[in-house]
């Protein structure tokens, strides 16, 4: 039973989107505030943070940043009133899996909740098909990821990704001087093609550059309108 996290401030549409998630089957702990529910995630680990924009004490926004800046490994999703184009990408760069304007129905926000946890749920192995513990980690230059753990090593550095930062990564190293197509690379990942989740995609690369900037032997190059090559120096 996934383990659902809601901060939301009103307290009839916070009763709401419980009984909605619980009847969908899903354990849902509920907070009226950013600094309670940050609290909650320092306590317990939640398979998904639904989170409210406009809170008191911690916005929205400043409670997701708090999850990056812990490298908390939640995927989170915001709900809220605000429907400016610049406050959505705003949430997309902070690396939120959806944004809801609201008014929503509550199916959508189940169906929304489903398509999240399927896409970020842990995939299992048979174990008669398990891989050696050699085959988790992969090299590219002289770097490596280490995509069970979530780890980069680049230039003596490690460090901790997000779980779609790991598999954009092992993605580019598993297809090394191919040219991926942004299209490819976001129904893949996002199974969403759309404008929102493509700026979403340019932050993830824009990260993955920064972190493997000491590593003067593997660059993601942009092939314009088309997509991204991972260049590895031979």
């Amino acid at each position: 039973m996934a383990h659902i996290l809601i901060v939301e401030d009103d307290p009839s549409l916070g009763f709401l989107l419980q009984d909605s998630l619980e009847t969908a089957g899903y354990q849902v702990t509920l907070c009226p505030d950013g600094e309670a529910g940050l609290s909650a995630l320092a306590q317990e680990t939640f398979d998904l943070c639904v989170l409210d924009v406009m809170l008191p004490k911690r916005d929205g926004f400043s409670v997701a940043e708090e999850i990056r800046q812990r490298n908390l490994p939640v995927p989170f999703m915001f709900l809220t009133a605000k429907a400016l184009k610049a406050d959505r990408l705003q949430g997309f760069e902070l690396g939120a899996d959806d944004y809801l304007t609201k008014p929503f129905g509550l199916e959508e926000l189940v169906y929304r909740v489903k398509a999240i946890l399927r896409r970020t749920a842990p995939k299992t192995t048979p174990p008669d098909q398990a891989k050696p513990a050699a085959t988790d980690v992969i090299s590219f230059g002289t770097s490596s990821l280490e995509f069970k753990n979530l780890l980069l090593h680049v230039g003596g550095q490690t460090h901790t990704l997000t779980d779609r930062e790991a598999e954009l990564l092992r993605l580019f190293a598993q297809h090394p001087h191919q040219l991926l197509r942004r299209e490819e690379i976001l129904q893949r990942l996002w199974q969403d093609d759309g404008y929102f989740v493509g700026r979403s995609l340019d932050v993830f690369i824009s990260r993955l550059r920064k972190y493997l900037q000491p590593d003067s032997s593997v660059k993601i190059t942009t092939v314009h309108g088309r997509g991204y090559k991972l260049e590895v120096a031979e």
